[in-house]
């Protein structure tokens, strides 16, 4: 054996080398080259996809190919395709003899596992390039099976123009997916990468008719079809028009691009659920666009899967205004759609009861400014009133109440990760549009917490410590879903403690949304459609530049938001008015469905007050409720109170001026002062307690008195050199230096003043009625006369 090797060592060592180089000559990766991003819906099918980088269009390499494509493709091609390895001798000695004999190149011997080669490798044809994809092509075969090379071949075959791969041609050219292509539409395909340039659809169709009637007619010769299926196959006319790929869902096609690269993605959307909200889309923005508004999106997840159904990220607008901005992912002014998370959070504190009295009045806080949005007040309202009635002014008191940092927090938890500067740099502005977020973000909270509620009734009244954390646009079943689950899920055990909000707050919170005021159209909703329920709330940013509607139902979460991208307000626009139609657009499509079980393991029944919403008292008239469970640690009542009045029962009175004998103590509803003020504006049925009879006034100090202008005072009216009328100057003197005083022209509120009582009143002509009041219900009025 040694001098065997010694004596042949120079061709042992040149027949090593070339073995070395057989078996590395093929390229690691043979095609490298990019592709489309393609995104298909949960059904399969197509949804969007762009063209690649190198502007063909390219779809990622098909997973198998279909049984009439290959039966055709192998006929025209390589029939002997399962036998051969690599190369055909036979058809390369046909092929030679025949383009030696014709003095030019008249047919080709490459078997399909060449022309992969070829195809791969793009070089000029040539003998040494055909010799180079014969040896590449018998390394091919080692490397992989005989499926997987057809699979290369089908996904990387030019089919005319810049259309490349057997699935984008059957889209182009035939408008649906490879596998369900007739067998004349197989043969079609099969025979355009053998001349894509000569052969193309719309250009010489009976060219590419009879090619591809030769291939049926062989298909049929081989039984492979039937002559019936023959008959009708060739009776097909080819196609003489490109298809326009479907673009239902140009956002998302672009956020998954970003995200997860140039894949073929199984979405979690809902085809029919897309093209419906498509076209409420587009009809609405039709509508909006003439008042301005040019941009609008909207979300639908499904509450069962945690996925989204349906997603359109802007309107059909044009580029002027942004069509390509994916409104759904960008952060804007929350308006009022914070709300019910305070509701949420104070309830499950115990620091607030579904139908407990909250104050609504006239409110400057550390300098904080705010008001309802029609300028009015009811004095105290059902805190469940408040949420559905988005009053501005119960919800910052709540919130300075709750604490900024602490709902802050919560909202860390509901993952609204644009709220992220701290809870200082928001202050109580937070709860009213002082923070941004997205409607992605958004949505996600709502549907955590519907799931939450869905999942304690399903599960022994248990909490998913991941339910912030499931949310994806990626079918349950795709590959990518899939890993993202399995690592999501890895350490997760059901838990008797919430993660969020408990059920039973989350469940109130949705009653309470249940009874916002539905837009015009639906008023009478629950006349006609009562089991038509949706707890849905709406917002508006400061100067009307962000308009949200977001509905839940056991089944789906609606997000809606209307506005314009570069941030352009319009007075009209409001989520009630702009926004909501369109929610309600899609809401009317969905079929009837059950509403949340109440979670009764997280409710409690106890005794309320009838009129004050807070634990009852022996003073109150009481009804049974379920409240969260934790309610039970809120206060009772203090607005009943128990005080004694005349035989008669008109006034009030005491033990030192009449007998105890004649008094008739009773239990009487009564507001502190500013409160009781506008309450019974808007409560006529409230009673004021009645006044102290003249013998039994209770003895008084004087607490503020008027320093200026005096009683029925005449005050000129003038006006300033720029042609405005100048302000009159009122002052008062109060005994507390620290008190708040909420100052008023007739019932028109003016503003509120604190340490120095000074006000300056623009009058209107005529006399009028000045009165200051603070917060214990102290108050001082004069008449004067604007002249």
């Amino acid at each position: 054996m040694k001098k065997f090797f010694y004596k042949h060592k120079i061709k042992l060592s040149i027949l090593t080398l070339l073995l070395v180089w057989y078996a590395l000559c093929l390229p690691d990766r043979l095609f490298d080259v990019p592709y489309s991003t393609v995104i298909e819906s949960r059904d399969g099918r197509l949804l969007d996809a762009h063209i690649a980088k190198d502007e063909q269009w390219r779809f990622p390499a098909v997973d198998s190919v279909p049984y009439r494509y290959k039966q055709c493709v192998l006929q025209f091609e390589d029939a002997y395709f399962y036998d051969h390895p690599g190369f055909n001798p036979v058809a390369i000695g046909k092929a030679l003899a025949d383009n030696i004999s014709a003095g030019k190149v008249v047919r080709g011997g490459s078997t399909i596992t060449q022309q992969v080669i070829r195809i791969s490798r793009k070089k000029d044809r040539n003998y040494y390039e055909k010799l180079i994809e014969l040896i590449w092509a018998t390394r091919l075969e080692l490397r992989l099976s005989k499926e997987e090379i057809l699979e290369l071949y089908a996904s990387h075959a030019p089919y005319g123009g810049n259309v490349v791969g057997l699935d984008m041609a059957a889209w182009r050219y035939f408008g649906r997916k490879s596998h369900e292509l007739s067998w004349a539409e197989s043969a079609t395909l099969a025979v355009l990468p053998n001349a894509p340039g000569l052969v193309y659809p719309g250009k010489r169709e009976r060219l590419l008719k009879e090619k591809r009637d030769q291939v049926l007619l062989k298909l049929q010769e081989e039984n492979i079809i039937s002559p019936m299926d023959y008959e009708l196959a060739i009776s097909e006319q080819v196609p003489i028009q490109d298809f326009r790929l479907p673009q239902l869902a140009p956002h998302l096609l672009q956020r998954a691009n970003k995200e997860y690269g140039t894949q073929k993605l199984r979405t979690s959307i809902d085809y029919e659920m897309q093209e419906t909200v498509n076209r409420i889309v587009k009809n609405h923005h039709n509508l909006l666009q003439q008042n301005g508004v040019n941009n609008l999106a909207m979300l639908v997840l499904d509450v069962e899967t945690q996925t989204v159904a349906a997603y359109v990220g802007n309107a059909p607008t044009s580029r002027e205004h942004s069509k390509d901005v994916d409104i759904i992912t960008a952060p804007r002014s929350t308006g009022s759609v914070l709300k019910p998370f305070l509701y949420a959070a104070m309830l499950d504190e115990g620091e607030l009861l579904p139908e407990s009295l909250v104050k609504d009045t006239p409110t400057v806080i550390d300098g904080f400014s705010t008001e309802n949005y029609d300028k009015r007040y009811t004095g105290a309202i059902p805190a469940s009133q408040a949420l559905s009635r988005s009053l501005n002014v119960p919800a910052v008191r709540l919130l300075r109440e709750h604490t900024v940092p602490k709902f802050y927090n919560k909202l860390q938890d509901l993952k609204l990760t644009h709220i992220n500067r701290g809870a200082s740099t928001y202050g109580l502005s937070l709860i009213i549009g002082g923070g941004e977020s997205s409607l992605w973000d958004m949505s996600r909270a709502y549907l955590g917490m519907a799931k939450t509620l869905e999942l304690y009734t399903k599960n022994s009244s248990q909490y998913d410590p991941e339910v912030m954390n499931r949310l994806s646009y990626l079918d349950d079943n795709s590959a990518f879903a899939k890993a993202e689950k399995e690592t999501s899920q890895k350490h997760v055990n059901w838990s008797l403690e919430p993660s969020i909000y408990g059920t039973g707050s989350i469940y109130h919170t949705f009653e309470a949304m249940k009874k916002v005021n539905r837009p015009e159209g639906e008023e009478i909703w629950h006349f006609f459609n009562p089991d038509r329920e949706i707890a849905w709330k709406t917002g508006t940013s400061f100067g009307n530049r962000d308009a949200w509607a977001i509905g839940v139902t056991p089944k789906y979460i609606i997000g809606v938001w209307t506005g314009n991208a570069d941030g352009e307000g319009r007075a009209d626009m409001t989520g009630i008015d702009s926004a909501a139609p369109v929610l309600f657009d899609l809401f009317n499509r969905l079929p009837t469905q059950n509403w949340f079980a109440p979670p009764y393991d997280d409710l409690i029944q106890v005794p309320t007050c009838k009129q004050s919403g807070y634990l009852a008292t022996p003073l109150c008239e009481s009804i049974s409720q379920n409240i969260p469970s934790v309610g039970e640690k809120f206060a009772s009542c203090p607005f009943h109170k128990s005080i004694n009045l005349d035989p008669t029962k008109t006034y009030q009175v005491n033990a030192d001026c009449e007998p105890a004998s004649q008094i008739v103590t009773t239990s009487w509803f009564t507001l502190p002062p500013v409160m009781s003020y506008y309450y019974a504006r808007s409560n006529p049925a409230y009673k004021a307690l009645p006044d102290y009879r003249e013998d039994c006034v209770p003895a008084t100090e004087e607490v503020m008195r008027f320093i200026q202008p005096k009683h029925n005072t005449t005050i000129t009216l003038t006006k300033n050199v720029e042609g405005e009328q100048n302000s009159a100057i009122f002052e008062i003197a109060h005994k507390d230096s620290d008190a708040q005083v909420f100052w008023y022209m007739d019932e028109e509120f003016l503003g509120t003043t604190k340490n120095f009582h000074e006000l300056a009143i623009t009058g209107k002509k005529g006399k009028r009625l000045i009165t200051a009041v603070d917060e214990e219900g102290n108050d001082v009025r004069i008449y004067v006369v604007f002249d």
